[in-house]
């Protein structure tokens, strides 16, 4: 696993309550490599939600380990794994996570600022422009559009050229013909940065897209598939 830029190492997830044990997930092990496209399908409540949040080092395993770049994410504490992931992971969520009080060049000037970036205005202006949105730099998110404000994420995103790009049902608050496009734009973006996608999607069309597909079921890896 040497080459591998996501090392998910029999990660078992569970969650105690007054009601007893759940067990979200069950002994997830794979391996992903750079600029692989990578989906993780499976029904509503399967548990790959939790494991991409486990794979972004944002919720802790149960037992397990994910190396990102074969760095062990748990033995860092949270401040360090936060400096992990602004170094080498982008996000991308259905509800696109925008700070509502700064526009669109600010909410992409961010990552930047954050890494002390001294061109970060010129750097989120290219990436704006690069998504289509060159004519909104100045607006606030409530005044975009759905579609506007997932290219905003997606510029945020891919802004910091990041080694891992982990999207969670990015599509899910668009309608169908803004969804393909967004998407479109998500693949283009991955092709030129040669960044890792790791999908997560109910939307076996969605899918069909990536060149790799992992299934999970009742918290576990039923199989791993590739597209040809």
């Amino acid at each position: 696993m040497s080459d591998s830029i996501i090392s998910v190492e029999h990660v078992f997830k569970s969650v105690t309550d007054s009601t007893g044990t759940l067990d979200i997930l069950r002994d997830i092990d794979f391996a992903l490599n750079a600029r692989e496209t990578v989906a993780i399908v499976g029904a509503s409540g399967s548990g790959k939600s939790t494991l991409l949040s486990i794979i972004a080092g944002l919720d802790t395993p149960s037992r397990g380990t994910v190396r990102l770049g074969g760095q062990d994410l748990f033995a860092l504490n949270e401040d360090e794994r936060a400096a992990v992931r602004a170094q080498k992971v982008g996000f991308v969520f259905q509800s696109f996570q925008l700070l509502g009080n700064l526009t669109a060049l600010e909410n992409v000037m961010l990552p930047l600022e954050l890494a002390g970036r001294r061109d970060a205005r010129q750097a989120a202006t290219d990436m704006l422009a690069r998504v289509g949105l060159s004519e909104r730099l100045g607006h606030y998110p409530k005044v975009l559009s759905g579609g506007e404000q997932q290219r905003v994420a997606l510029a945020r995103a891919f802004v910091v050229k990041p080694a891992l790009l982990l999207a969670d049902e990015p599509t899910g608050s668009l309608d169908f013909a803004t969804g393909e496009k967004v998407m479109e734009l998500m693949f283009d973006l991955n092709r030129e940065l040669g960044t890792t996608l790791v999908l997560v999607t109910h939307d076996r069309a969605i899918a069909s897209r990536c060149a790799r597909c992992i299934t999970i079921e009742a918290g576990r890896v039923m199989e791993t598939a590739f597209e040809v």
